[in-house]
């Protein structure tokens, strides 16, 4: 398996939605902590629960969380909770959704002025 990831700056890259197979190779890759930015479910049955990837994330040594945002419309306070996470998880993050946008929008947005 190799990341499907987008590296935004060195030390954030965004993903679409990975399996909780992929934590391993993102501490491999040296990454240090994942936010999952998708609501349980939102994909179906075939979409990793947030447990399950949690769980596979404490197994790889990464600090893990969660944080489900719409993939239309981000609040001001799920901007500000990722701004948070940003400065309290230790980088390099990697950051996922469904196809890597609403990580990379809330990334712009908590990251402005």
């Amino acid at each position: 398996m190799t990341l499907p990831l987008n590296r935004l700056t060195p030390d954030f890259a965004v993903a679409p939605q990975l399996e909780p197979a992929a934590m391993a190779e993102a501490a491999a890759a040296g990454f240090r902590s994942v936010i999952n930015n998708r609501p349980d479910g939102e994909g179906g049955p075939e979409q990793p629960s947030s447990a399950s990837v949690a769980a596979a994330a404490a197994a790889a040594g990464l600090q893990y969380a969660h944080l489900p945002v719409a993939g239309g419309y981000q609040s001001p306070e799920e901007i500000a909770a990722f701004r948070e996470l940003l400065t309290t998880l230790p980088g390099p993050v990697l950051a996922f959704c469904r196809s890597g946008a609403r990580c990379t929008k809330l990334y712009v947005a908590a990251t402005q002025g």
